[in-house]
């Protein structure tokens, strides 16, 4: 869920008094949780997926079908968990999702329903009078 423009305007405030107050404390908490959090994603997703890779095998030669296919269907789970997990994980250095980047699509989105209620006024103010 997005947050609103206030709350946005809200974080901006608070993030620039920590820096403020503290900029050695607020560069140490910069990203960190999130980096970590994925990196131990990805991790885990591999670790999942050499799993996977067992079950494979260990169906193939016990000649269980149904095991190698849940072993495979784990190795494309993990798959596809540690490659998302891997896009969504910041560079170091990097802010997460609070760049230019977001604010921009943010300005976008916002324009774009600025507009749409300009034509939703302009229409009611037509039908009205």
């Amino acid at each position: 869920m997005p947050l609103s423009e206030h709350e946005q305007r809200m974080l901006e405030q608070m993030e620039r008094a920590l820096y403020a107050e503290d900029p050695k404390f607020a560069s140490a908490l910069e990203g960190s949780g999130l980096r970590t959090y994925t990196r131990r994603r990805v991790y885990q997703a591999v670790a999942g997926f050499l799993v996977g890779i067992a079950l494979l095998m260990a169906g193939m030669v016990a000649k269980q079908v149904w095991l190698s296919v849940v072993g495979f269907l784990v190795m494309l789970g993990c798959a596809v968990l540690a490659v998302t997990g891997w896009r969504k994980a910041p560079k170091p250095g990097e802010q997460p999702a609070t760049g230019p980047q977001a604010r921009r699509q943010g300005r976008q989105r916002r324009s774009m329903m600025d507009r749409i209620e300009q034509r939703w006024q302009r229409r009611r103010d037509e039908q009205g009078h």
